[in-house]
């Protein structure tokens, strides 16, 4: 199966919010998304995390963490409504993701401090969809 999934390159993007601890924002995206390796970049006031991991590892915690959480058909959802061309983009819940678990968010709104976006660019997002949440019901 993983070998029609090729090319995969992992974005992730969050802000950290002057209230909020940097350490602690690092913290939930690697819960999430295992040792992807963050950038703090500061513009002004503002203060963001950017990272980058390429191959089908860096989403082995993010497979395992929706497979202990047990919401595979929701995701499924999730990333085939963010399917763009080649990419698929969806936001997670700041706050959840630093206690190790999953939960979607909306880009704006839902989540007090602002969500994760993670954008993971692939040739086949449909492939990469199916072995992150493989159907579960006939």
């Amino acid at each position: 199966m993983s070998r029609t999934i090729s090319n995969v390159e992992v974005r992730v993007e969050v802000e950290v919010n002057p209230t909020e601890d940097e350490n602690k924002v690092r913290v939930a995206v690697q819960r999430v998304l295992g040792d992807i390796s963050l950038e703090l970049i500061e513009e002004n006031e503002h203060k963001r995390f950017v990272g980058k991991a390429k191959g089908l590892e860096a989403l082995t915690k993010f497979y395992d963490l929706l497979r202990r959480e047990r919401i595979l058909d929701a995701a499924r959802t999730v990333l085939l409504k963010g399917v763009q061309e080649r990419k698929i983009i969806f936001y997670l819940n700041k706050q959840v993701a630093y206690v190790g678990h999953i939960s979607f968010s909306q880009p704006y709104g839902e989540s007090p401090l602002g969500p994760i976006k993670v954008e993971i660019e692939c040739d086949e997002p449909q492939n990469l969809i199916d072995w992150l949440t493989p159907k579960t019901t006939k």
